[in-house]
Protein backbone atom coordinates (compact mmCIF):
# COMPACT_ATOMS: atom_id res chain seq x y z
CA UNK A 1 0.00 0.00 0.00
CA UNK A 2 1.21 3.48 -0.88
CA UNK A 3 1.79 6.00 1.90
CA UNK A 4 -1.47 7.71 2.80
CA UNK A 5 -1.61 11.45 3.42
CA UNK A 6 -4.49 12.22 5.79
CA UNK A 7 -6.07 15.68 5.97
CA UNK A 8 -4.55 18.08 8.47
CA UNK A 9 -7.09 18.34 11.33
CA UNK A 10 -6.49 19.61 14.84
CA UNK A 11 -7.66 17.76 17.95
CA UNK A 12 -9.97 20.64 18.88
CA UNK A 13 -11.74 20.26 15.55
CA UNK A 14 -12.40 16.59 16.22
CA UNK A 15 -13.81 17.43 19.66
CA UNK A 16 -16.00 20.18 18.21
CA UNK A 17 -17.30 17.82 15.53
CA UNK A 18 -18.30 15.20 18.09
CA UNK A 19 -19.87 17.59 20.60
CA UNK A 20 -21.50 19.81 17.99
CA UNK A 21 -23.08 17.09 15.89
CA UNK A 22 -24.26 15.05 18.89
CA UNK A 23 -25.76 18.13 20.53
CA UNK A 24 -27.62 19.20 17.39
CA UNK A 25 -29.08 15.74 16.92
CA UNK A 26 -29.98 15.34 20.59
CA UNK A 27 -31.78 18.69 20.60
CA UNK A 28 -33.69 17.71 17.48
CA UNK A 29 -34.84 14.46 19.11
CA UNK A 30 -35.97 15.91 22.42
CA UNK A 31 -39.35 15.65 20.69
CA UNK A 32 -40.18 12.71 18.42
CA UNK A 33 -43.16 10.86 17.10
CA UNK A 34 -41.97 7.64 18.73
CA UNK A 35 -39.42 6.75 21.38
CA UNK A 36 -38.35 3.11 21.30
CA UNK A 37 -36.73 1.90 24.50
CA UNK A 38 -34.37 -0.96 23.67
CA UNK A 39 -32.39 -1.66 20.50
CA UNK A 40 -32.86 -5.41 20.32
CA UNK A 41 -34.39 -7.16 17.30
CA UNK A 42 -38.01 -6.18 17.98
CA UNK A 43 -37.12 -2.54 18.66
CA UNK A 44 -34.90 -2.28 15.59
CA UNK A 45 -37.53 -3.92 13.39
CA UNK A 46 -40.27 -1.59 14.65
CA UNK A 47 -38.00 1.42 14.17
CA UNK A 48 -37.12 0.34 10.65
CA UNK A 49 -40.77 -0.03 9.69
CA UNK A 50 -41.81 3.29 11.23
CA UNK A 51 -38.94 5.42 9.96
CA UNK A 52 -39.45 3.91 6.52
CA UNK A 53 -42.94 5.44 6.59
CA UNK A 54 -41.61 8.88 7.47
CA UNK A 55 -42.17 8.65 11.23
CA UNK A 56 -39.64 10.47 13.43
CA UNK A 57 -38.14 7.70 15.59
CA UNK A 58 -35.42 7.64 18.22
CA UNK A 59 -34.20 4.47 19.93
CA UNK A 60 -32.55 4.69 23.33
CA UNK A 61 -30.29 1.82 24.37
CA UNK A 62 -28.66 1.30 27.75
CA UNK A 63 -25.71 -0.68 26.38
CA UNK A 64 -22.81 0.50 24.27
CA UNK A 65 -23.65 -2.10 21.62
CA UNK A 66 -26.85 -2.32 19.58
CA UNK A 67 -28.80 -5.50 18.84
CA UNK A 68 -29.46 -7.14 22.19
CA UNK A 69 -29.54 -10.93 21.99
CA UNK A 70 -29.53 -10.78 18.20
CA UNK A 71 -25.72 -10.65 18.21
CA UNK A 72 -25.47 -14.12 19.66
CA UNK A 73 -27.74 -17.14 19.95
CA UNK A 74 -28.00 -19.62 22.77
CA UNK A 75 -25.17 -20.76 25.02
CA UNK A 76 -22.68 -18.21 23.65
CA UNK A 77 -22.90 -19.77 20.19
CA UNK A 78 -23.44 -17.06 17.60
CA UNK A 79 -25.99 -18.86 15.44
CA UNK A 80 -29.55 -17.57 15.37
CA UNK A 81 -32.56 -19.75 14.66
CA UNK A 82 -35.79 -18.75 12.93
CA UNK A 83 -38.95 -20.68 12.21
CA UNK A 84 -40.93 -20.28 9.01
CA UNK A 85 -42.30 -17.92 7.78
CA UNK A 86 -39.55 -15.67 9.22
CA UNK A 87 -37.39 -16.30 6.15
CA UNK A 88 -39.63 -13.76 4.39
CA UNK A 89 -38.33 -11.03 6.71
CA UNK A 90 -34.75 -12.31 6.39
CA UNK A 91 -35.06 -12.01 2.62
CA UNK A 92 -36.46 -8.49 3.00
CA UNK A 93 -33.46 -7.37 5.07
CA UNK A 94 -31.06 -9.45 2.96
CA UNK A 95 -29.90 -11.61 5.87
CA UNK A 96 -28.24 -14.83 4.63
CA UNK A 97 -29.55 -18.09 6.14
CA UNK A 98 -29.80 -21.79 5.50
CA UNK A 99 -32.56 -24.31 6.16
CA UNK A 100 -31.35 -27.01 8.56
CA UNK A 101 -34.64 -28.88 8.63
CA UNK A 102 -38.08 -28.20 7.21
CA UNK A 103 -39.27 -24.85 8.55
CA UNK A 104 -36.15 -24.19 10.67
CA UNK A 105 -33.51 -21.73 9.51
CA UNK A 106 -30.11 -20.73 10.90
CA UNK A 107 -28.20 -17.48 10.36
CA UNK A 108 -24.88 -16.07 11.53
CA UNK A 109 -25.52 -13.75 14.51
CA UNK A 110 -23.08 -10.91 13.76
CA UNK A 111 -24.04 -10.87 10.08
CA UNK A 112 -27.79 -10.89 10.80
CA UNK A 113 -27.54 -8.29 13.54
CA UNK A 114 -25.37 -5.91 11.54
CA UNK A 115 -27.80 -6.16 8.61
CA UNK A 116 -30.77 -5.31 10.84
CA UNK A 117 -28.95 -2.40 12.50
CA UNK A 118 -27.88 -1.00 9.12
CA UNK A 119 -31.40 -1.43 7.73
CA UNK A 120 -32.90 0.48 10.67
CA UNK A 121 -30.32 3.28 10.40
CA UNK A 122 -30.72 3.48 6.63
CA UNK A 123 -34.47 3.93 7.08
CA UNK A 124 -33.86 7.03 9.21
CA UNK A 125 -33.91 5.74 12.80
CA UNK A 126 -31.72 7.68 15.24
CA UNK A 127 -30.07 5.70 18.04
CA UNK A 128 -28.75 7.08 21.32
CA UNK A 129 -26.80 4.37 23.12
CA UNK A 130 -25.35 4.28 26.64
CA UNK A 131 -28.62 5.92 27.65
CA UNK A 132 -30.72 4.37 30.38
CA UNK A 133 -34.49 4.62 30.73
CA UNK A 134 -35.29 6.03 34.16
CA UNK A 135 -39.01 6.78 34.12
CA UNK A 136 -41.95 7.81 31.97
CA UNK A 137 -43.30 11.27 31.28
CA UNK A 138 -46.94 10.82 32.33
CA UNK A 139 -49.62 13.40 31.64
CA UNK A 140 -53.40 13.05 31.78
CA UNK A 141 -53.10 9.28 32.23
CA UNK A 142 -51.05 8.92 29.06
CA UNK A 143 -47.38 8.12 28.46
CA UNK A 144 -45.88 11.07 26.59
CA UNK A 145 -42.14 10.53 26.81
CA UNK A 146 -39.21 9.13 28.76
CA UNK A 147 -36.93 10.29 31.54
CA UNK A 148 -33.37 9.27 30.66
CA UNK A 149 -29.83 9.40 31.99
CA UNK A 150 -26.37 8.25 30.96
CA UNK A 151 -26.01 4.55 31.75
CA UNK A 152 -22.75 4.97 33.74
CA UNK A 153 -24.55 7.23 36.23
CA UNK A 154 -26.47 4.24 37.60
CA UNK A 155 -23.19 2.41 38.26
CA UNK A 156 -21.77 5.18 40.45
CA UNK A 157 -22.16 4.99 44.25
CA UNK A 158 -24.94 7.29 45.38
CA UNK A 159 -22.62 8.69 48.04
CA UNK A 160 -20.48 10.40 45.40
CA UNK A 161 -22.98 11.35 42.74
CA UNK A 162 -26.27 13.15 42.33
CA UNK A 163 -26.91 13.47 38.60
CA UNK A 164 -30.41 14.45 37.62
CA UNK A 165 -31.87 12.89 34.48
CA UNK A 166 -33.43 14.75 31.55
CA UNK A 167 -36.65 14.08 29.66
CA UNK A 168 -37.54 13.66 26.01
CA UNK A 169 -41.10 13.70 24.67
CA UNK A 170 -43.03 11.72 22.09
CA UNK A 171 -46.53 10.83 20.97
CA UNK A 172 -45.94 7.12 21.59
CA UNK A 173 -43.41 5.06 23.57
CA UNK A 174 -42.53 1.47 22.63
CA UNK A 175 -41.20 -0.86 25.32
CA UNK A 176 -38.72 -3.16 23.55
CA UNK A 177 -36.61 -3.92 26.62
CA UNK A 178 -36.98 -7.70 26.59
CA UNK A 179 -37.75 -9.73 29.69
CA UNK A 180 -37.18 -6.71 31.94
CA UNK A 181 -40.05 -4.69 30.40
CA UNK A 182 -38.61 -1.64 32.16
CA UNK A 183 -41.11 0.90 30.81
CA UNK A 184 -44.12 -1.19 31.80
CA UNK A 185 -42.45 -1.84 35.18
CA UNK A 186 -42.31 1.90 35.80
CA UNK A 187 -46.10 1.97 35.52
CA UNK A 188 -46.43 -1.09 37.74
CA UNK A 189 -44.49 0.72 40.47
CA UNK A 190 -47.22 3.36 40.43
CA UNK A 191 -50.01 0.79 40.63
CA UNK A 192 -51.14 1.50 37.07
CA UNK A 193 -50.37 -2.00 35.74
CA UNK A 194 -49.79 -5.48 37.10
CA UNK A 195 -47.15 -7.62 35.37
CA UNK A 196 -47.27 -11.38 35.98
CA UNK A 197 -43.78 -11.99 34.50
CA UNK A 198 -42.79 -14.42 31.77
CA UNK A 199 -43.34 -18.17 32.01
CA UNK A 200 -41.23 -21.25 31.33
CA UNK A 201 -39.81 -22.19 27.93
CA UNK A 202 -42.37 -23.20 25.29
CA UNK A 203 -41.21 -22.20 21.82
CA UNK A 204 -44.19 -23.68 19.97
CA UNK A 205 -46.66 -21.45 21.80
CA UNK A 206 -44.54 -18.47 22.79
CA UNK A 207 -43.65 -16.99 19.41
CA UNK A 208 -47.22 -16.87 18.12
CA UNK A 209 -48.52 -15.58 21.46
CA UNK A 210 -45.95 -12.78 21.60
CA UNK A 211 -46.97 -11.55 18.16
CA UNK A 212 -50.67 -11.89 18.96
CA UNK A 213 -50.40 -9.98 22.26
CA UNK A 214 -48.20 -7.16 20.93
CA UNK A 215 -50.43 -4.22 21.73
CA UNK A 216 -51.05 -0.89 23.46
CA UNK A 217 -51.10 -1.81 27.15
CA UNK A 218 -51.56 1.69 28.53
CA UNK A 219 -52.45 4.89 26.66
CA UNK A 220 -49.33 5.86 24.73
CA UNK A 221 -47.37 2.70 25.63
CA UNK A 222 -46.95 -0.25 23.28
CA UNK A 223 -45.06 -3.43 24.18
CA UNK A 224 -43.13 -5.60 21.75
CA UNK A 225 -40.84 -8.63 21.83
CA UNK A 226 -40.14 -10.38 25.11
CA UNK A 227 -41.57 -7.43 27.04
CA UNK A 228 -44.90 -8.79 25.82
CA UNK A 229 -44.21 -12.09 27.59
CA UNK A 230 -43.49 -10.29 30.85
CA UNK A 231 -46.57 -8.09 30.62
CA UNK A 232 -48.96 -10.92 29.74
CA UNK A 233 -47.36 -13.88 31.51
CA UNK A 234 -46.49 -15.75 28.31
CA UNK A 235 -43.89 -18.53 27.98
CA UNK A 236 -40.34 -17.57 27.09
CA UNK A 237 -38.98 -18.61 23.70
CA UNK A 238 -35.23 -18.81 24.06
CA UNK A 239 -32.78 -18.31 21.17
CA UNK A 240 -35.23 -18.25 18.27
CA UNK A 241 -36.08 -14.86 16.85
CA UNK A 242 -38.99 -14.99 14.41
CA UNK A 243 -41.46 -13.83 17.02
CA UNK A 244 -39.22 -10.86 17.83
CA UNK A 245 -39.15 -9.66 14.24
CA UNK A 246 -42.86 -10.16 13.58
CA UNK A 247 -43.72 -8.52 16.91
CA UNK A 248 -41.68 -5.48 15.88
CA UNK A 249 -43.56 -5.32 12.60
CA UNK A 250 -46.91 -5.55 14.36
CA UNK A 251 -45.93 -2.88 16.88
CA UNK A 252 -45.12 -0.55 13.99
CA UNK A 253 -48.53 -1.21 12.44
CA UNK A 254 -50.26 -0.38 15.73
CA UNK A 255 -48.25 2.82 16.16
CA UNK A 256 -48.96 3.94 12.60
CA UNK A 257 -52.70 3.64 13.32
CA UNK A 258 -52.34 5.64 16.54
CA UNK A 259 -50.44 8.35 14.66
CA UNK A 260 -53.01 8.31 11.86
CA UNK A 261 -50.43 7.41 9.24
Amino acid sequence: MEKIKFSSVKEKSITRAIVGEFSKEFLDYTESDVIIVGAGPSGLMAGRELAGKGVKVVIIESNNYIGGGFWIGGYLMNKLTFRAPTQEILDEIKIPYKEVEKGLFVSDGPHACSKLIASACDSGVKIINMTKFDDVVLRNKRVEGCVINFTPVSALPKSITCVDPVAIESKVVLDATGHDAVVARSLERRGLMKLPGFGAMDVENSESAVVEKTSEVYPGLIVTGMAVSTVFGLPRMGPTFGGMLFSGKKAAEIILKILGK
